[in-house]
């Protein structure tokens, strides 16, 4: 036999080898993403033209030939118009924006008291992140915080006529101040009272499922501009004599039952999606049926429809402009209701004052989808990248 030779024979493992220049970093993610085939290729460089076309007129508008400061129309228009910009400027006008940012910010909240409305502000923005980052401890008392005693005392604040605070009544509110109050309310009531209507669907009494199929597929079947309708125009009708409700309290009601129709069909398609061995397997344990939906089902079925849930909560904060079908005015609303004010009418008012009202609502819809798709990795539903 041939005796082998412990020469060619390794005794070490060889040391890592560091990956090709092209397989790493940015020349990866852009072999990957941009330039993977002849038709990304292709997609790319047409997007990179439509860039190169859009962004550099848009930056000119919005911040080069920008206006940022004035007293009136004149800074914002040309003098053929009887400004003192030169004839062919055009510009954003972020003087309207700024001169009016209290009047957008607060209506016409009175003056004097707006320190109640930047301290509820304040509150809800010291309740809100403790609860959204998962690792602070004691959820409950936040959650009892937020939910419970927040409204209450956000209540007291802002209406007044309580503790010596000036009475404010709801007309003058408008601005951001009202699409905020009605996106939370709306938000608050929509998600628990949608679970409620969802479980009242798929229940075994034929009354709360008549009920609960009913009142879905009412509200559902209608625009949300014809709730607001009813709630402000018709149901007055039906009250006894000397009997009324506050505009804004109707606006509150209608937008949150008809945001709930809607939860509720995201919540009934997260428990149709649970598997049916989930049931039994609870049945098995001996718990209860709200023991059983508390512990096991619920929460599985609320964290396959977080996407959707998300979509509802933007979906209602979009809605909210719908208000001024009634009367009041939202960020939109305002925004538009002081295009008529002679002292800043120029061709650049309008257009300014709606892109800031659309990056407003963008940064408030872009926040809570970023948010959806961070708890979405978090619980793992098999969205995780």
């Amino acid at each position: 036999m041939q005796q082998q030779n412990s020469a060619f024979v390794r005794t070490e493992l060889v040391a890592d080898q560091p990956p090709p220049s092209g397989e790493k970093g940015l020349v990866r993610w852009l072999r990957t993403n941009l330039f993977a085939t002849p038709g990304d290729t292709v997609l790319t460089f047409i997007g990179l033209v439509i860039v190169a076309m859009v962004v550099p007129p848009l930056l000119n508008w919005a911040f080069l030939s920008a206006q940022w400061s004035g007293a009136d129309r004149s800074v914002c228009a040309t003098v053929a118009q009887g400004g003192v910009q030169p004839d062919g400027w055009s510009g954003a006008c972020w003087a309207f924006v700024r001169a009016k940012m209290e009047l957008f910010i607060f209506g016409r909240y009175p003056l004097d008291e707006r320190w109640r409305v930047v301290l509820v502000a304040a509150m809800f923005v010291v309740l809100l992140v403790p609860l959204l980052i998962p690792r602070i401890p004691r959820k409950g008392l936040n959650s009892v915080l937020f939910f419970l005693v927040f409204p209450v005392v956000a209540f007291f604040l802002l209406v007044g006529g309580w503790f010596g605070l000036e009475y404010v009544e709801t007309p003058l509110w408008g601005g951001l101040l009202v699409t905020l109050v009605l996106s939370f309310v709306g938000i608050s009531v929509s998600l628990p009272f949608g679970i409620v209507l969802a479980l009242g669907r798929r229940s075994n009494m034929p009354v709360v499922k008549m009920l609960c199929v009913i009142f879905i597929e009412t509200i559902r079947g209608v625009p949300l501009i014809t709730v607001l309708f009813m709630a402000s125009v018709m149901f007055p009708l039906f009250l006894p004599a000397g009997v009324n409700f506050d505009k804004f309290l109707r606006a509150l009601v209608g937008v949150s039952l008809f945001a709930s129709a809607y939860m509720a069909e995201v919540i009934r398609g997260g428990l149709q999606a649970i598997p049916k061995g989930q049931y039994e397997g609870a049945d098995s344990l001996g718990l209860g049926y709200w023991q059983k939906m508390r512990l096991i089902i619920l929460p599985q079925a609320l964290t396959l429809v977080i996407p959707g849930i998300v979509n509802t909560f933007i979906g209602l904060f979009k809605d909210t402009t719908l208000v001024s079908i009634i009367g009041m005015f939202d960020l939109l609303g305002i925004v538009r209701q002081n295009f008529s004010d002679a002292t800043w009418a120029s061709p650049q008012t309008a257009i300014t004052g709606l892109v800031f009202a659309g990056f407003i609502f963008w940064i408030f819809c872009f926040g809570m989808s970023r948010y959806s798709i961070f708890m979405e990795r978090l619980l793992d539903t098999g969205h995780k990248r």
